[in-house]
């Protein structure tokens, strides 16, 4: 049997660590104790001392001191205070608590969030962090939606990041506000359960803006309006279908013409020398929905176009585009 080392699960608030932590030692087939670390005080690891045989010894708490090997996840380790990081480095670095050792194949996870998510944390000791092996997490789309048809993840959150993978998961904002998570379109999921798909426009608007970042919110509820009213964009590109442009759509539209822009950051290679058939179909289609677009709305048509971030859609793509467009507006109007 390898040599167990302490590991420390580094990411931000939402992403599944402890989630990741329970199932991997169900996988191994140990029983997890977790303990968070700011709820903790020293005595709460050390447990308080007691008279035997004459002598004064600490005893642990039972959670810690079992028989049986066991893993033990010390959550939200990096935001205790130092005084009970002081109380966790014998259980870390020599796997004891006073004179109770853990039991041969136990193992010792932590988590924590990093400095830049605005959660509470504090410094961690370097000669604790050195002896600790560090992962970061991040949140991964394809697999959350592998363990999302696994687990009763309602069908319009499904489609909806099926459709919109960039929205899995957004940075904490610096303000007190909901931010999206794979954990809080988890709660969303469940919420829509619970209340059924009979929900109207409202509620579900109620419930989208408590679990996700504004504009996330905004635009799951114009793709469940989508669904509602038969709009595809899947339709709209092979020409089944028109953009929406009834004042009342309006949120579709948007969100429909975020959409394409998304499949197109997906679809379209950054290299024109490497685009396949299919994909050149794609362009020369989109090329034409965006002039479109900006006949019903030129700031969506903009929006759809403009970079984001490092989201930026191939030059290739926007060099033809503009000197396309007169030949198209020709040819269209």
């Amino acid at each position: 049997m390898g040599l167990v080392r302490p590991v420390f699960i580094w990411g931000p608030p939402g992403i599944g660590k402890s989630a990741i932590v329970e199932q991997f030692a169900q996988q191994v087939g140990l029983p997890c104790v977790s303990l968070l670390g700011s709820q903790l005080a020293p005595e709460d690891i050390i447990g308080v001392p007691q008279i035997v045989n004459g002598r004064s010894m600490f005893c642990p708490p039972r959670m810690i001191a079992q028989d049986e090997p066991y893993c033990l996840f010390l959550d939200e380790l990096n935001a205790c205070s130092q005084e009970v990081q002081k109380a966790f480095y014998s259980l870390i670095l020599e796997r004891r608590v006073g004179e109770y050792h853990l039991p041969q194949g136990s193992m010792v996870i932590g988590a924590g969030n990093r400095a830049q998510d605005n959660a509470i944390t504090r410094p961690i000791s370097s000669a604790l962090l050195n002896r600790m092996f560090h992962v970061e997490l991040r949140a991964d789309t394809r697999l959350w939606l592998e363990w999302a048809a696994q687990n009763g993840i309602h069908p319009w959150v499904y489609d909806y990041i099926c459709a919109r993978p960039d929205q899995l998961w957004s940075p904490p904002p610096k303000t007190e506000a909901p931010f999206s998570t794979p954990r809080s379109w988890h709660m969303l999921s469940d919420a829509i359960t619970s209340y059924g798909n009979g929900i109207q426009g409202k509620e579900l608007s109620v419930l989208a803006n408590g679990c996700l970042t504004a504009a996330h919110a905004t635009q799951f509820c114009a793709y469940v309006r989508q669904v509602r009213g038969q709009y595809s964009l899947n339709k709209i590109i092979h020409g089944e279908q028109k953009w929406p442009d009834k004042p009342e759509d309006w949120d579709i539209l948007y969100f429909l013409a975020q959409s394409l822009r998304a499949r197109l950051l997906k679809e379209l290679p950054r290299n024109r020398g490497q685009l396949s058939g299919e994909a050149g179909q794609l362009a020369a289609r989109a090329k034409e929905l965006l002039l479109e677009l900006s006949n019903l709305s030129l700031e969506m048509a903009q929006m759809a176009v403009t970079p984001e971030g490092d989201d930026t859609l191939p030059a290739w793509f926007l060099a033809e585009l503009v000197r396309e467009l007169p030949a198209l507006a020709k040819r269209q109007g």
